[in-house]
């Protein structure tokens, strides 16, 4: 297995034998900051509890358990999307039952790992908050007035029907992408290691995504691939790297059902119809810019950026902060020629012609205002780090100044090494070590 830290990761047939990983030593004491208690994870009564959830699905009680322990938690708020909502009085009760805490169901609609809402949970008073069936999309230091904790939901599945499936449907040699949503990259990856001997198996990574992951408005292009393989039920995920890579074939094994098909987008028309918006909108003189307030949905920081391209066109704007976005609400606003909603680039892409006033993405405003030209391939990398521009949040632009960092350099015999920062002038190559040589 190859790993490219740029890139994605790359499995192909010819492999090298995989070093063996030594487990890193336990601090003093023999026990690892954060280690679960083995009283705990053996403790009979909560192995009882458990049973009334699916075996296949982790919820990682036993963690959260210590996690509200340790901190002395009294109030823990959990947060479910929709498919999981039905395990939420259950999860409460167990852990209500092997803590000291009252437990909230936060029960707003929750679309993705954007939604995250902590300042409600801070508002009710929990002191922790539980975050279920998303990767870690809003990192805890964002978060910092609240303990955070990810539960990824990781979803065991016949891997083996999977892997046959691909095997039954595509030839050796091929070159395949497999991709899913958080809850089955265990399953994808276990997956990729023994498809390796007969496919190249290429695991897509849109940083800060995990290998693999890919989410509704985050997908990365793709070349060299053959196929494209996406694990999970529905298509929302799955079109998003679709319309990134319309070149590539899309198929979708659904975990549940046991069903492989063909999938396909109508990217033509969808591209006619974006573009169709953002003239409409160029020709508009007041701009409404929408911030969305569903969880952590909206970026200030991108809404500035849009402030500044709007000005600098010699556009009105006026800001609105909205939880959702509905045709009705936007038509109260009679004076608005053209939206730009910073919450979900899908909600344009998807629902955009069912607004009587073009609603944009960052990105389609970024082109009707000029700042970037229309690309061939729809750009899905909202939450990239390597995104385009500053029209989506991880960017460059929006990421804070690192300090400069400090390296010895070695000097000749008689002195004493100095300390002397780093700059991209220096004739001297760093080592591993991190000194530098003449």
């Amino acid at each position: 297995m190859s790993v490219d830290s740029k890139g994605p990761l790359v499995i192909s047939a010819k492999q090298s034998t995989p070093k063996r990983v030594t487990p890193g030593k336990p601090r003093k004491g023999g026990k690892v900051i954060g280690q679960i208690p083995v009283e705990l994870l053996n403790d009979p009564l909560l192995q009882d509890a458990m049973k009334s959830l699916p075996q296949n699905y982790n919820f990682e009680i036993p963690k959260t358990i210590w996690r509200a322990r340790s901190i002395g938690a009294k109030r823990v708020a959990l947060q479910f999307p929709e498919g999981l909502l039905l395990f939420a009085c259950t999860i409460s009760d167990i852990i209500e039952r092997f803590t000291d805490a009252d437990t909230l169901i936060m029960g707003d609609v929750t679309y993705g790992a954007c939604c995250v809402d902590d300042f409600t949970a801070r508002a009710l008073g929990a002191d922790l908050m539980v975050h279920y069936g998303h990767s870690c999309l809003v990192p805890i230091n964002i978060t910092s007035d609240i303990n955070m904790l990810y539960v990824f939901v990781d979803i065991q599945i016949d891997t083996a029907h999977f892997i046959d499936t691909i095997r039954h449907n595509f030839d050796p040699g091929s070159s395949i992408a497999l991709v899913s949503t958080i809850q089955f990259i265990g399953a994808v990856h276990a997956s990729a290691g023994e498809l390796q001997s007969d496919y190249t198996v290429v695991l897509p990574q849109a940083r800060p995504l995990s290998k693999g992951e890919i989410l509704g408005c985050t997908a990365p292009q793709l070349n060299q691939v053959d196929y494209i393989i996406y694990l999970g039920d529905g298509r929302f995920h799955l079109e998003s790297i679709m319309i990134a890579n319309p070149a590539i074939e899309a198929y979708k094994y659904d975990p549940y059902s046991k069903v492989f098909s063909r999938e396909y987008y109508e990217t033509e028309r969808m591209h006619g119809l974006r573009q169709e918006a953002i003239e409409k909108a160029r020709q508009g003189k007041k701009i409404g810019l929408i911030l969305g307030t569903l969880g952590r949905q909206g970026s200030p920081n991108v809404l500035d950026s849009l402030k500044e391209q709007v000005t600098k066109a010699g556009k009105e704007y006026i800001v609105v902060l909205l939880s959702e976005i509905f045709p009705d609400k936007l038509g109260l606003f009679a004076d608005i020629d053209a939206w730009v909603q910073i919450a979900c680039p899908r909600l344009s892409i998807d629902w955009g012609y069912a607004f009587p006033k073009p609603l944009l993405s960052p990105y389609e405003a970024a082109v009707a205002l000029k700042s970037i030209q229309w690309q061939s391939r729809y750009p899905m990398d909202f939450y990239a780090n390597d995104s385009l521009g500053p029209w989506t949040p991880n960017n460059q632009a929006h990421r804070p100044s690192r300090p400069v960092r400090k390296s010895k350099i070695a000097i000749e015999k008689g002195d004493s090494s100095k300390d002397i920062p780093k700059s991209e002038s220096a004739t001297s190559t760093s080592t591993e070590q991190g000194e530098t040589k003449r």
